[in-house]
């Protein structure tokens, strides 16, 4: 697995979006934040009940975790052409 993301990047005047490789500690950091969040957001009895509905969203392949996770990836396919910034 890949894990790419976005960092802000100042050139010149202008900030701009590079993607950048990351680890593999960093990629499931990321990951882990996506899921809590995701889950934090969601309306439901305890933590424990919305963290699961989350995972098993996540494993149909559906749920906000995997939205941002593809909404990075589309970020990161948008801004191909600054990636000799890095």
């Amino acid at each position: 697995i890949v894990y790419i993301a976005v960092k802000a990047r100042r050139v010149g005047g202008s900030t701009h979006q590079v993607p950048i490789k990351i680890g593999s500690t960093q990629g499931k950091t990321f990951i882990i934040r996506w899921l809590l969040g995701a889950s934090q957001k969601r309306l439901g009895r305890n933590m424990a009940f919305k963290l699961s509905s989350e995972l098993v969203d996540a494993a149909k392949g559906s749920g906000d975790a995997i939205r941002k996770k593809e909404e990075t990836h589309r970020m990161t396919e948008a801004n191909r052409t600054f990636v000799h910034f890095r």
